[in-house]
């Protein structure tokens, strides 16, 4: 393509079209986007990018006329922007196809799937290959906190990104990751998730055995061994596993696993494990981040690396300086003793893991959970009784109202107060809260020093992550101002 061509991103602020928009600057083209609201991170991201974001959406944005337009998969008919591409026939393309025709083509395409741990996996896998000199290209579905950035043009053969089991676009159902024609993958796991577009578990496991049935002979899979775990989803892990035309190698704690992970131990400022392959001890690991799944996340990366001729001292070396990934057990503040996290997940298993994970981490601390249904598979009812099982694991529980509701057909959506009454039931409080300002305004007068609030959502939620550090401070002022009032009054 032309490297002069105007292009437009409609629904920029995405992750993953954030980080193609700054693909193709880097490039050279001439890029710009719109979206209906803008939030960080990938606001300040295409901000420091120097890529134009307006806002809303207006047929407007798309004068003068570009050379080809970007459709987001969150994008539908009725866009007033869609609508002027299809009115007046301006070319336009998917980000997979986009990305695999412009950056792919001639790579060695390392893809890491599964419905849980993508992001943080391909972060880590990247930082490997990086750190072993091997310039990868990558693309990211956050912003990799080792490289401050979602994606990296480097020389090197290969590419390695985030596969999304996510459909493509308005005028493409079919999964992102089909596009990416991979040479190895890491299946991470196989769950239940996006309610929306996909029926039921089996039409989850048909999109991961097209992905499975695309990878070469000489290719590779490291796939996650669940013998350890929930059985049905090592089930579902097989069944997608069972055409394979390549090596599969699998990680995990069961006893079939060939990079066995044993001896974890969590501590204050970092975790350490035993890695066994084939049987034999092959390493010992450590990284400063909390959780049994990154653990889980950190051996697929390592198995992979290995594939590809990376030292295990590399490795190692390069799990050690791993940070995170923005949004991933983040701590957006510390107030009066207050800890405040925020968290991208949004679906039972993966919040599960992160309360479990600072559980371990901050032993001892009352921990809150404030979730806002907000993803297309929350704000269903079809996983409630696993969320409330999740979020029973914290002390207090908040949740705020379900996210356009509206869009979710009511006999299927979230069933809030049924949700309350049953993590009641596990023991523990459920309030429901509508919304940010009405969290805030409740609970954060009963916050004390050594809480650790977890606000999980895979949004903006109404600016939560500002305005509780916010009204902490302000009620802390307030206090030592009554405080100092009365203690001039004794004297």
């Amino acid at each position: 393509m032309d490297d002069k061509k105007h292009i437009h991103l409609i629904g920029i602020c995405g992750t993953a079209m954030a980080s193609l928009a700054g693909m193709l600057k880097q490039r050279g083209f001439r890029v710009a986007g719109s979206d209906a609201a803008a939030y960080p991170p990938m606001s300040d991201f295409l901000d420091e990018l120097g890529i134009p974001v307006a806002q809303p959406f207006d047929a407007r944005n798309l004068l003068p006329t570009p050379d080809l337009v970007v459709v987001g998969n969150a994008i539908s008919r009725g866009n007033p922007e869609l609508e002027q591409v299809l009115d007046q026939r301006i070319p336009f393309s998917s980000l997979p196809q986009l990305l695999h025709e412009e950056f792919l083509r001639g790579k060695e395409v390392l893809v890491v799937a599964g419905t849980h741990g993508k992001t943080t996996t391909t972060s880590m896998l990247a930082w490997i290959f990086h750190t072993a000199g091997m310039q990868p290209s990558f693309l990211i579905g956050g912003i990799a906190e080792n490289f401050g950035s979602s994606f990296h043009l480097g020389q090197g053969k290969h590419f390695i990104l985030e596969g999304d089991e996510y459909d493509t676009a308005f005028f493409d159902k079919g999964p992102k990751f089909l596009h990416y024609f991979p040479d190895a993958v890491i299946l991470t796991s196989v769950e239940f998730d996006h309610a929306d577009i996909y029926k039921d578990l089996n039409a989850v496991e048909t999109a991961f055995k097209r992905l499975v049935n695309l990878i070469p002979r000489r290719g590779r899979i490291i796939a996650f061994d669940g013998a350890a775990g929930d059985a049905a989803e090592s089930a579902s892990l097989e069944r997608c596993l069972s055409k394979a035309f390549c090596p599969v190698e699998r990680y995990g704690a069961g006893t079939r696993a060939d990079w066995r992970i044993t001896n974890v131990k969590f501590e204050a400022e970092r975790t350490l494990w035993s890695v066994l392959r084939g049987g034999r001890s092959w390493m010992d690991l450590e990284f400063p981040l909390a959780g049994e799944y990154n653990v889980w996340n950190a051996t697929a990366a390592a198995a992979i690396a290995a594939a590809y001729g990376i030292s295990k001292e590399e490795i190692a070396a390069a799990l050690k300086t791993f940070k995170s990934v923005k949004r991933r057990l983040e701590v957006k503040a510390q107030v009066n003793g207050i800890t405040i996290i925020d968290d991208f997940a949004h679906h039972p298993t993966a919040i599960a893991g992160t309360l479990k994970a600072l559980r371990a981490r901050y032993p001892g601390a009352r921990l809150w959970a404030i979730l806002e249904p907000r993803s297309n598979t929350l704000r269903r009812r079809v996983l409630q009784t696993d969320l409330a099982r999740s979020l029973a694991i914290a002390d207090e529980v908040v949740v705020a109202g379900v996210f356009r509701s509206e869009a979710v057909p009511v006999n299927e959506r979230l069933e809030l107060p049924e949700l309350a009454a049953d993590i009641q039931k596990h023991g523990r409080r459920a309030r429901l809260l509508e919304d940010a300002d009405e969290i805030v305004k409740t609970v954060a007068p009963e916050m004390r020093a050594g809480d650790l609030v977890a606000i999980l959502s895979n949004g903006g939620f109404g600016g939560i992550y500002e305005k509780l550090p916010a009204r902490l401070r302000l009620l802390a002022a307030e206090g030592e101002s009554v405080n100092s009032a009365n203690a001039a009054g004794n004297r």
